[in-house]
């Protein structure tokens, strides 16, 4: 059996789901991601931004939102002001200025602590995974098999933590800039 391939199976979509949640962390630079799942109560459903919107960049540090419907833009503003960003919105006819003000430095510290507490909240996740894999493995007759299978599980492992702080860097830095 492959258990490099296993735990691979395991960790990576634990991966995904840190990337996907560091893209939500507003930083001080604007990306459509930022604003895209904020969910939007409109017409008696919740539907998100991205699915009643385009979101767009403005440089330097402005998204424009253009609704595909002018009965929304209400709902989506109040939807973008009540998810606690820090940012401001202007409404015009159809669209929605968001501006992202400068990230003051109590504020850049609590969005590093909230990454970094994410990540390792995400690498206890993958040291549970390789647990379980690794119970499996104690299950072998053969020693051999045992400490090569062990080895293959660590390799993934270190995989995935390494991508993890690859991520945790990237996040951090643009959060500084």
């Amino acid at each position: 059996m492959d258990y490099f391939k296993e735990i691979e199976n395991k960790v990576k979509p634990l991966v995904e789901w840190l990337k996907n949640e560091f893209t939500g962390i507003r930083t001080n630079r604007p990306s459509p991601k930022l604003l895209e799942n904020i969910k939007v109560n409109y017409l008696g459903q919740e539907l998100l931004v991205k699915q009643l919107a385009s979101i767009t960049i403005e440089p330097p540090k402005t998204l424009l939102v253009t609704s595909w419907d002018k009965t929304a833009v209400n709902a989506i503003s109040k939807a973008i002001e009540s998810a606690n960003l820090g940012v401001s919105t202007a409404v015009t006819d159809h669209t929605i200025r968001v501006s992202l003000p400068d990230l003051t430095e109590e504020r850049k510290k609590e969005l590093i602590k909230l990454v970094k507490s994410m990540a390792e909240e995400t690498r206890i996740k993958i040291r549970a995974a390789r647990d379980s894999v690794n119970k499996k493995v104690k299950e072998l007759e053969d020693e051999d098999m045992e400490f090569k299978a062990k080895e293959q599980i660590q390799k993934g492992t270190d995989a995935a933590n390494n991508e993890i702080e690859r991520i945790l860097e990237e996040k951090t830095k643009e959060i500084n800039e």
